[in-house]
């Protein structure tokens, strides 16, 4: 089930919003500010941003321009939605990296057309990943290291996954837990070292790449 933030200032327009995309079986989290939802984004990153252009505390162009400086968010799904209807407001929302635009008012059945597929271009963008002599096939579910297939558990394809779409990025223990697991395994974190040292047995001397940031997470380089 795919995390949706929205961030809107109008309660009605983020009552609506919510709700529609509730309804349309995602999860979603609310913000009325840019203050609020940085908090929040700094513990847990979601799959898509719906994001106003005018909040009370920011202007939406100048966050998306933040996000896609930073090295864990500069891949991250943002649809913009504002009042704005004049052409020259929606170049600068795209070009300034928006994945795309929604105009007030809207209907209910465009938003969840545009976030479905925003989402889909963005998994059929990561059908294949590879970082060193790793390889990793989405479509077929399958690893190689050095062109030879690596049999690994559903849990260990899944963190690998997540760890070479953020390669460089140092991953969380509780965004691990959370994205591979599903559920906050508080007390129970062994578990995913077990499965960080068997998934390094496995990949061999490819292994090495996946360091240990001590007291924070993981990271693949």
């Amino acid at each position: 089930m795919s995390l949706i933030y929205v961030v809107e200032d109008d309660k009605n327009i983020l009552e609506i919003e919510m709700f529609a995309l509730k309804n349309s079986s995602y999860q979603v989290e609310g913000f009325e500010s840019a203050g609020d939802f940085y908090k929040k984004l700094d513990s847990r990153q979601p799959d898509l941003v719906l994001l106003d252009v005018m909040l009370p505390d920011a202007d939406g162009l100048e966050i998306v321009g933040k996000l896609r400086k930073r090295p864990e968010t500069k891949k991250l799904p943002i649809i913009l939605v504002t009042a704005k209807t004049s052409e020259i407001d929606k170049v600068k929302g795209l070009d300034i990296g928006a994945d795309d635009y929604l105009t007030k008012p809207f209907g209910v059945m465009e938003l969840i057309a545009r976030v479905r597929a925003v989402l889909r271009r963005t998994v059929e963008e990561e059908k294949f990943l590879s970082l060193g002599d790793i390889f990793l096939d989405n479509e077929k579910r399958m690893v190689y290291v050095k062109d030879i297939p690596c049999s690994l558990t559903f849990k260990e394809y899944e963190l690998l996954k997540l760890l070479l779409y953020n390669a460089g990025i140092v991953v969380t223990r509780e965004v691990i837990l959370e994205r591979v697991w599903g559920i906050d395994f508080e007390g129970e974190s062994r578990t995913l070292d077990m499965h960080i040292r068997t998934l390094r047995q496995k990949l061999g001397d490819a292994g090495a790449m996946i360091r240990t940031v001590r007291n924070v997470g993981y990271m693949i380089e």
